[in-house]
């Protein structure tokens, strides 16, 4: 079993048109759902399962979240071994609570949180002792890459690398857009352990945010998918180190996401 505490295992969209989102997805990255349960407002909750297995969910915007201005948004959970002690210390370290601890009933206990940036995510710890395994690198549909854009480079840096113990790894030089900084969840510091990167929000981008890259098996194809199911690429496909291509998009329904993945053609 996986050891998933301050690392992220699960990822939700949150949604105006969830089956318009389903059938988006299973044609683009070849994911499967299946119903969950019922939330409040009695939509089905889906669990997504890729290649390698359960990987998340997509739900409705709730009522009260839609009233209050959300859009369609990409979120994603780090697992705790103590919610409510972990909102506390990340509270002290900088951090915000956006929604208190609380329980999903036969889930488990979460939180809403926002980095000192400003960037949304969640703590989950689960009910049930049997954890999760996690995917192995670069499998198909499921997360490859995680990408920070940071409202406070240096303080969101520090926050995630003492409250979650992640590693830091190269900074490379992007120029005016300032430093591309490499983690890793696990804490290492080596080139091919890196989980992700930071970096300042760029002035397009109109709120700090998470943003999670999707592994595809062909980047062109997949381009192809985004275009002909009513997405948009946003920027790419561009190439980064390692040979592989990515793309940044939107959903049909407005939602940023990102896929990564090799150019075969």
């Amino acid at each position: 079993m996986t050891d998933l505490t301050g690392k992220f295992f699960w990822y939700e969209l949150m949604t105006s048109d969830p089956d318009g989102a389903i059938r988006f997805y299973g044609d683009v990255l070849g994911w499967t759902t299946k119903p969950f349960g019922d939330d409040l407002q009695g939509d089905a909750y889906h669990v997504i399962s890729a290649s390698a297995g359960q990987m998340g969910g997509i739900m409705a915007i709730p009522a009260e979240l839609k009233d209050h201005g959300m859009r369609p948004w990409w979120g994603g959970y780090i697992g705790s071994a103590d919610v409510d002690a972990d909102a506390k210390r990340l509270t002290d370290a900088g951090g915000s609570v956006k929604r208190a601890p609380e329980d999903i009933p036969g889930v488990g206990r979460f939180a809403v949180m926002s980095d000192p940036g400003g960037a949304i995510f969640m703590l989950l710890k689960g009910f049930s002792p049997e954890g999760m395994e996690a995917a192995p690198p670069m499998a198909n549909g499921h997360v490859g890459w995680h990408e920070l854009y940071s409202g406070d480079f240096d303080k969101d840096l520090a926050f995630y690398t003492s409250q979650f113990g992640w590693g830091k790894g190269q900074a490379m030089d992007m120029g005016e857009m300032g430093s591309y900084q490499l983690f890793s969840m696990s804490g290492a510091t080596e080139f091919n352990e890196m989980s992700g990167g930071m970096m300042a929000r760029p002035k397009e981008v109109p709120v700090p945010l998470w943003l999670f890259y999707f592994v595809v098996p062909d980047i062109d194809e997949a381009v192809e998918r985004v275009k002909a199911g009513g997405g948009a690429v946003l920027n790419g496909p561009e190439e980064v180190p390692g040979g592989a291509w990515i793309i940044q998009g939107s959903d049909p329904q407005g939602a940023m996401f990102a896929l990564v993945g090799m150019r075969n053609g």
